[in-house]
């Protein structure tokens, strides 16, 4: 008899969204094993960008993209597995493993990034924020392999059972009440950067309610936000809510 294949779910998120708090979610599941950004050491070492403990990062994980894709992602597990995975780390990687995974696309207000990214990482530019990537790897998907799951943080925010219900009706699991509640504090499954970018979530213990900002971007800031409100305002159209 075949055995049941297993679900490889990949959330492909941008940066300074809910994604932590979403792979915290998955990881409160019995049959679902997390992994924390298992490409941000071989972007790092392929861009060469100065992110807080970047040496660190680089020196602990697999940065052979192969290696990572095939012995990492896609590896023959027991259990289903969640990846949570930044979108503009897809560098000069050929995309035809998704055809092996289940894709989420995990977008948020261009703005609220801006505003939220910028406080950590000064001079950014449209490639740091991943949604032209997401846009991208959309409709890559769309005519390819298959179509992806778009996600919209505030609408998760919004209704976490609601949305959690339909995303693992989507994936083809059956949704677990658990997914709403963690522990507060650091994780084991963390990524080493935790202690510099995820200070919020470690206080937390479950989705918070999602609120409005008012948000005002310096101008240096404005075209870059300008340019992904379109890539933005198209994928928000498919997000389920």
């Amino acid at each position: 008899m075949c055995s049941k294949k297993r679900n490889v779910i990949c959330l492909w998120s941008c940066p300074r969204n809910v994604s932590t708090a979403l792979m915290y979610s998955f990881a409160q599941r019995g049959d679902i094993k997390v992994f924390d950004e298992v490409l941000y050491g071989y972007y790092l070492s392929k861009t060469n960008l100065n992110h807080p403990g970047k040496e660190e990062v680089i020196s602990s994980m697999e940065c052979n993209k192969e290696k990572i894709i095939n012995d990492i992602i896609l590896k023959d597990r027991k259990h289903d597995s969640f990846h949570k995975l930044m979108t503009h780390f897809l560098l000069d990687i050929d995309l035809n493993f998704l055809s092996n995974t289940k894709n989420i696309i995990f977008i948020r207000d261009p703005k609220e990034i801006i505003n939220s990214y910028t406080k950590v990482i000064k001079n950014i530019n449209i490639e740091d924020i991943g949604i032209k990537q997401q846009f991208d790897l959309y409709n890559h998907l769309k005519k390819t392999i298959n179509k992806p799951i778009v996600l919209d943080s505030k609408y998760l925010l919004m209704d976490p059972k609601g949305v959690l219900q339909k995303i693992c009706s989507l994936i083809g699991i059956n949704y677990d009440s658990k997914m709403l509640e963690w522990n507060k504090g650091p994780k084991k499954y963390d990524g080493i950067w935790a202690k510099y970018w995820y200070q919020n979530v470690h206080q937390s213990t479950g989705f918070m309610k999602y609120k409005s900002k008012n948000i005002l971007l310096d101008d240096n800031y404005q075209n870059i936000y300008q340019e992904s409100l379109i890539y933005y305002e198209y994928l928000n159209k498919k997000s389920i809510r």
